[in-house]
Order: structure tokens, then C-alpha cells, then sequence
């Protein structure tokens, strides 16, 4: 269950979106980013402007915080404290998407949504 766990928030951390201004991570403020595959519990990820992040793992106890940062052309994912099976940091190539967007990582299907879900 660790792995799937620490699988499934990698792929979260590989997603990204769309250019606003000059931050790659603008459409992700105050909007969920959504990770559902087979088999893997679905999780929910909220990035902020001032560097910090928030989650769940959907159905289960565990909650999700950290910061991030973006290094070249990755954002990189610092849990406090990591969820059991995942090393800090996690740090994923940057694709670009907008909210509504719907794309694969790996085999999770991700979904950048409007608002706090």
C-alpha cells in the first residue's frame, strides 16, 4: 500500500499547468489537482503562492502538507512529514495545463478542477 501511495503522489507532483504571467503554477492556486488509477487510492493536491501545499489521500487518514519549489524545468514536492513509502523531495518534469484539463500520468488519470474539492 506504501508504494501505491508514494506512486500516486509522484505522478501528482509530475503533473502541471498552464502558463499565467510568468508562474507555471498559477492555475494550480485555490484549484484541486485530481489523481485517480486502478487500483491506487485517489488523491487531492492544493498548491499555494507562497510555496506550500495541502492534500489528501481520498478514503484514508492520511493528509498531505509540504512546500514546493521550482527547480529548471521541475517542480519539486517537500512533505511535512512524508507519507509512509515516500522520500523527500519529489521532484517531476513540468507539463503545461489549464483547469479543466484532463491528462495521463503513468496510469492515473489527473484533472486539474476549479476550487477546493
Amino acid at each position: 500500500m506504501r508504494l501505491i501511495i508514494a506512486s500516486g503522489i509522484a505522478l501528482l507532483a509530475a503533473t502541471s499547468l498552464a502558463f499565467a504571467d510568468d508562474d507555471i503554477m498559477a492555475s494550480r492556486y485555490g484549484n484541486t489537482v485530481i489523481a485517480k488509477g486502478p487500483g491506487v487510492p485517489e488523491v487531492h493536491l492544493y498548491y499555494n503562492a507562497d510555496h506550500t501545499f495541502s492534500g489528501k489521500v481520498v478514503g484514508m487518514t492520511i493528509q498531505l502538507k509540504g512546500t514546493w519549489e521550482l527547480k529548471a524545468d521541475q517542480v519539486c514536492s517537500t512533505y511535512d512529514p512524508p507519507p509512509p513509502g515516500v522520500t523527500n523531495p519529489i521532484c517531476s518534469h513540468l507539463d503545461p495545463h489549464k483547469v479543466g484539463d484532463s491528462w495521463t500520468a503513468g496510469e492515473r488519470n489527473v484533472t486539474l478542477v476549479q476550487g477546493i474539492q
